[in-house]
């Protein structure tokens, strides 16, 4: 599968924020359904002796299409099947989208697509990929 076109800048900002990335790509097999899914990124972080690792999964998406929306809603849906087979083959991961900074300013301006985040609790890595750094987790 084709890599996003941010996929190596959030890799090195997840690593720069203490992330130890584990799989890319994180390959999921939801015997369940008969499916297999490529996630991007599989990430692991050592919280402490006691508390152990915390484990997320990361889509990587440019969101440089002319519409927004019509991204945010392609996306929407392979986020929403992926949260699923994580949960039936890796309840203790938990899953990310990743935006560049610019996709989230504009993202602003759609306070329904806003609603649908919320609602969905679709978290999110903001990350500026000029300076290859993470800005905000939106959990």
């Amino acid at each position: 599968m084709a890599k996003d076109l941010y996929h190596y800048v959030l890799k090195e900002a997840l690593q720069q924020d203490g992330w130890d990335v584990t799989n890319d790509p994180l390959m999921v097999a939801d015997k369940s359904v008969n499916m297999d899914y490529e996630i991007d990124l599989g990430a692991e972080k050592l919280l402490g002796a006691e508390k152990g690792n915390e484990k997320i999964a990361v889509e990587v998406k440019s969101f440089l299409r002319t519409s927004l929306v019509n991204e945010f809603h392609s996306v929407f849906g392979q986020f929403l099947i992926y949260k699923e087979a994580l949960i039936r083959t890796e309840a203790d991961r938990v899953l990310y989208l990743a935006i560049p900074l610019s996709a989230s300013n504009r993202l602003q301006d759609y306070p329904f697509l806003q609603e649908l985040i919320t609602q969905f609790a679709i978290k999110i890595i903001v990350f500026d990929e000029t300076t290859k750094r993470i800005i905000q987790w939106k959990k």
